[in-house]
């Protein structure tokens, strides 16, 4: 049997680039390729090779962009904050 599991990421930015209310690690900075202006990565859980499950946090600041990209198995975003 086969599942295809879309992947999770939570989204968030704040205003203020000397101040991150954030619960999870701002993490590394996202590649040009995914993102315009500066936007970091996260990944909350290990990649799961069974369902192809990933779950990470991405925190834009003030100004930056996703870049179109496709997501296969499918994509959820959680909006933890923003404007």
């Amino acid at each position: 049997m086969c599942f295809s599991v879309p992947a999770m990421f939570l989204y968030s930015c704040n205003n203020s680039t000397n101040n991150i209310d954030a619960i999870f690690p701002k993490g590394e900075k996202g590649s040009a390729q995914y993102f315009t202006g500066n936007a970091y990565n996260y990944g909350l859980v290990p990649t799961d090779s069974t369902y192809t499950t990933l779950v990470g946090n991405v925190y834009f600041e003030p100004g930056a962009r996703s870049n179109w990209h496709k997501h296969p198995a499918g994509q959820v975003l959680v909006i933890t904050d923003g404007i």
